[in-house]
């Protein structure tokens, strides 16, 4: 049993990825609400290009990603001198840098999943809300919205996961600070650098496969739950 128990610093990178994963996830999802419905539905020059920068996290090396995230919002970046000078906000090397970090890398496929899910809704359902009077707010808040809450809550869950498996871009913008900036699979990569390191990287990859995976479960849940509460097969 002793093998399969948890030191008070692996309970902290468990509880500092959970934390990471969930500010990630709910920090970008207004966002990735309406980037979805502007390149599900939107006209507008540009569009294919935006919906390239959009995606770019998903085949640029994670490392780079960190590298310009650590340009941009570090101490002496232009982003980050400006928000610790107006707002005393420190990104670099600390874990809300690493929820950044973890943010822009799952934002992709949270926009992916949501906007397959609205171009699936049939637009004319919105064009006949529009006829009866509603603003194009409205229509969005009670037609668009809760038909494509199963591709939200599985978007969500996606950018969750990849959130709680981030290694490269997290490393390279906030470091590896046990208490501060070590999540688990930093955690994990740490335990595998050290002699006789591998019962602790087997319990974390353990603990990261459960958690993955009842987030999944839970998405399935939530999608069906959803889906049958309006109308849609389970």
């Amino acid at each position: 049993m002793d093998a399969f128990s948890l030191t008070p610093e692996e309970w902290t990178a468990i509880n500092l990825s959970l934390r990471v994963a969930t500010v990630a996830t709910l920090a970008s999802l207004p966002l990735g609400i309406l980037t979805a419905l502007l390149l599900a539905r939107g006209r507008f020059p540009g569009k294919s290009l935006v919906d390239a920068l959009v995606h770019l996290p998903l085949v640029l090396p994670p490392v780079v990603t960190g590298y310009v995230l650590l340009v941009l919002f570090g101490r002496r970046g232009p982003i980050g001198a400006w928000l610790e000078a107006t707002f005393g906000i420190v990104l670099a090397f600390r874990w809300t840098g690493a929820a950044l970090a973890c943010a822009v890398m799952g934002f992709p496929l949270m926009v992916r999943a949501v906007r397959l899910s609205i171009e699936a809704i049939d637009a004319r359902l919105g064009e006949a809300a529009g006829t009866l009077g509603a603003s194009p707010a409205w229509v969005f808040l009670t037609v668009t919205l809760p038909l494509a809450l199963p591709g939200i809550i599985a978007g969500a869950v996606l950018c969750f996961a990849k959130a709680l498996g981030e290694f490269g871009a997290t490393i390279t913008f906030v470091s590896n600070i046990p208490g501060e900036t070590q999540t688990l699979p930093s955690a994990i990569y740490n335990a595998t650098q050290v002699p006789g390191g591998d019962a602790i990287a087997l319990r974390l990859s353990v603990v990261a496969v459960i958690i993955a995976l009842a987030a999944l479960v839970a998405s399935e849940w939530l999608a069906r739950r959803s889906g049958n509460r309006h109308g849609a097969p389970a």
